[in-house]
């Protein structure tokens, strides 16, 4: 019995100590690291208009492939839990069309395009 009071002990003073070392006070170099790790992954003017320009360009995607979606969405409907095997070709159609409109390269040749909307949005923005 005594061994499981020592260990208990000890147990207690290990979650006592790592409650501690957990509730100290950031050294300078950490509150430091902390704030350049947030500056980073704030998005500037340009990737904010950018991600809004991503956003009506996946948007226009899906209106173009709206037949596929609808189709796809009636087959999922109507099928319940199988709609894994009895839809796989609307879903391969959907997937295909999306490809096409919303695929890396037509988002560069719509940026291309809309150079100036984006030149507009980034400037209105900041």
């Amino acid at each position: 019995r005594r061994d499981f009071k020592t260990q208990d002990k000890k147990q207690i003073n290990r979650i006592k100590m790592t409650q501690a070392a957990s509730q100290r006070e950031p050294t300078p170099e950490e509150i430091s690291r902390n704030k350049e790790a947030y500056r980073e992954s704030r998005l500037s003017f340009k990737n904010f208009a950018e991600h809004q320009m991503r956003r009506d360009f996946k948007e226009q995607a899906i209106e173009k492939c709206r037949h596929h979606v609808t189709a796809f969405g009636k087959c999922a409907q109507d099928n319940g839990l199988m709609v894994v095997f009895k839809c796989q070709q609307f879903n391969k159609d959907l997937g295909a069309c999306m490809a096409e409109h919303n695929s890396h390269e037509a988002f560069e040749k719509y940026l291309k395009e809309n150079k100036l909307e984006l030149e507009k949005r980034t400037i209105k923005s900041s």
